[in-house]
């Protein structure tokens, strides 16, 4: 059997469930990327479908961040609509400080490296340590979706190509495709969202005349 043979082999044999959870996800951060609140109702049902997918596959830490996902769209398609006031303006892309990066990633790194230590009896070898620093960063990257920070993008990029070679390794052939989709998508949400941050700040330095 050739290489694309066996590829072929391997999407064909992927559960019609998997590919469901895939089309939403997609349709989140396409949703996402244009700012559309409509983004958390994909996100959310994508994750129930993932819940149980992780959960039989034994990857402990990706089927709890689905559980964190679906309380956050609960929370985003809240915040994105401008919270308890239905008159308030939409939620604004922002930035963090580099001291707030720095805490930020420094806290995602301690819990990876304890959440780590206490599956490897679970899991064995470097898969327990992966698993937690894909799940404690995603955590960290969605709640600054939620909160629209622009650099959420930038973490995305980078914990998607860790995460794809995660699940390639666990046998999630079309969520490694998936992954791999949201590195290009990533890079096109900053561009877009920066821009939009950048016009946001051009109006409101704009001195109204006389």
């Amino acid at each position: 059997m050739t290489l694309v043979e066996g590829l072929l082999a391997s999407f064909a044999a992927i559960p019609a469930a998997e590919w469901l959870a895939v089309v939403l996800a997609l349709g989140y951060l396409l949703l996402a990327v244009r700012q559309n609140p409509w983004c958390w109702v994909c996100a959310a049902a994508s994750s129930a479908i993932y819940f149980v997918l992780f959960a039989r596959a034994g990857l402990f830490m990706q089927s709890a961040l689905q559980v964190f996902y679906i309380a956050m769209a609960v929370y985003g398609w809240y915040a994105w609509r401008g919270g308890r006031d239905a008159q308030a303006a939409p939620l604004d892309v922002s930035t963090w400080t580099p001291t707030t990066h720095l805490m930020a990633i420094g806290a995602a790194l301690l819990a990876t490296a304890v959440n780590g230590w206490l599956l490897a009896p679970v899991g064995g070898g470097a898969t327990p340590y992966v698993d937690a620093l894909v799940a404690w960063v995603s955590v960290l990257a969605t709640w600054m979706v939620a909160r629209k920070i622009l650099e959420n993008w930038l973490y995305w990029i980078v914990i998607d190509l860790v995460a794809a070679g995660l699940y390639w390794t666990q046998g999630f052939h079309a969520t490694t495709v998936l992954f791999l989709v949201y590195v290009a998508i990533a890079v096109r949400g900053f561009q877009a969202w920066r821009t939009d941050l950048v016009v946001a700040r051009a109006a409101r330095e704009v001195v109204p005349s006389a």
